[in-house]
């Protein structure tokens, strides 16, 4: 007797589960799942029929419990948390979809931040775990947003006094002395992006008196010498851009009762030549010193528009291909042919 290839699930989704919610509205949802999945999905009232071979049946009916899961932690479902779930259910991966798009960080104005991706929840996690975190990757991973929101939620839960947000002017030198304006009007270009981030984690008119009072800090990484920070969330941003002499004074600004997390994309040093950026050498320094921790996201952990996620692969497999002895790869990239006709 031949072996059964091809399967049949009947579930019943719970009368309390809204359809429109789990399949979408016009059956969105339905229809990412089918584009996914070699498997054909019918749903009629709260019955979901799933037939197709039996590992892609079994992952479907993973998907909608997971799915399931999401809409009764009040969670909104929406095509790019489906798409995400799948991915994860694809990896094979121990941790649940549900536990890592679930996890609640920083609530404001309405708005929820959360991770995205499974590399984004070990990274909050390790936060949570670990006094020092070293988080690496591409532009839009969410390395600084997501340490931004978890220093607001320890200075919240006072966990923490304060929190102390700084970045490498590099531009500058970090002589700012030489700039034109007031102390302000010097460091502003460089630290607006942690500005940015502030005003969607808290109330924007708190905001300049959690600055006045120095309950938040936001300044140069030059700022930093010669400091010991105690009790405080402390985030170095666009870590790369420090150099060696730079990471290990800042990293011995460490006080009690403090943590910190340094963010940074080694493929974005803007470093002059010869200057060694701290980042890089970092983790052959500190890689074995307990309580400390190195993550690396990925492209795959972009959560911007989907088109920055394949921008930043197109370049690591660009870097890869000249980094390759049998390459043979110039310094410029060699331009494909036009696609032609019908995608």
């Amino acid at each position: 007797m031949a072996e059964q290839t091809t399967t049949q699930h009947t579930i019943t989704i719970p009368a309390s589960i809204p359809m429109v919610a789990l399949l979408g509205p016009r059956d969105e949802f339905l229809r990412i799942i089918e584009r996914d999945f070699t498997a054909d999905v019918h749903a009629r009232g709260n019955t979901v029929t799933i037939t197709g071979a039996v590992a892609e049946a079994a992952l479907v009916e993973r998907l909608l419990d997971e799915l399931v899961t999401m809409i009764r932690t009040g969670q909104g479902l929406t095509a790019e948390t489906v798409e995400r779930s799948i991915g994860m259910l694809r990896t094979e991966t121990q941790e649940r979809p549900a536990d890592v798009l679930s996890l609640n960080i920083l609530s404001n104005r309405g708005r929820t931040i959360r991770p995205k991706t499974l590399n984004q929840k070990r990274y909050v996690d390790a936060i949570d775990k670990h006094t020092i975190v070293f988080g690496i990757g591409p532009a839009g991973t969410g390395k600084t947003y997501l340490a931004m929101a978890k220093a607001v939620q320890a200075l919240q839960a006072k966990e923490v006094n304060r929190i102390i947000l700084t970045r490498p002017a590099v531009e500058a030198g970090e002589r700012l002395g030489f700039l034109p304006g007031t102390l302000s009007e010097k460091i502003d270009p460089y630290l607006r992006p942690l500005y940015d981030a502030l005003h969607d984690m808290i109330d924007p008119e708190t905001i300049p008196k959690l600055l006045t009072a120095g309950t938040i800090e936001v300044a140069p990484l030059a700022y930093m010498r010669g400091r010991s920070l105690n009790d405080a969330f402390i985030i170095l941003d666009e870590a790369q851009n420090s150099s060696a002499e730079q990471m290990k004074m800042f990293l011995t600004r460490l006080g009690f009762g403090s943590k910190m997390v340094v963010t940074g994309d080694v493929t974005q040093v803007d470093l002059p030549a010869g200057t060694h950026s701290g980042l890089r050498v970092v983790e052959g320094i500190l890689g074995d010193v307990t309580d400390v921790y190195f993550i690396r996201l990925t492209s795959h952990d972009v959560v911007r528009h989907k088109l920055v996620g394949r921008i930043v692969a197109a370049y690591d497999r660009y870097e890869a291909d000249r980094a390759s002895p049998d390459s043979g790869a110039s310094d410029l990239a060699q331009p494909r042919p036009r696609r032609t006709g019908r995608s």
